[in-house]
């Protein structure tokens, strides 16, 4: 069993969920469901994936928001 942090982000009229620990996200009609989602999605990726060489373990998640000149 792993430990895995995420962010959900509202984008349009859907919800997506990022993992922050590996490259995989999902998305979903409601916060719930993108979540579902995405768990639905790790699962079949470490059912794929067994060493997971690309994990990033994450022990702090600081979620902020800047802007920047563009």
């Amino acid at each position: 069993m792993k430990n895995i942090k995420y962010v959900v982000y509202r984008e349009d009229k859907y919800y997506v969920a990022q993992c922050l620990n590996v490259d995989v996200s999902s998305f979903g009609t409601t916060l719930d469901a993108a979540v579902a989602n995405l768990k639905e999605a790790l699962e079949l990726y470490f059912e794929d994936n067994k060493e997971a060489v690309d994990f990033r373990s994450i022990q702090e998640v600081v979620l902020g928001e800047t802007r920047v000149h563009a």
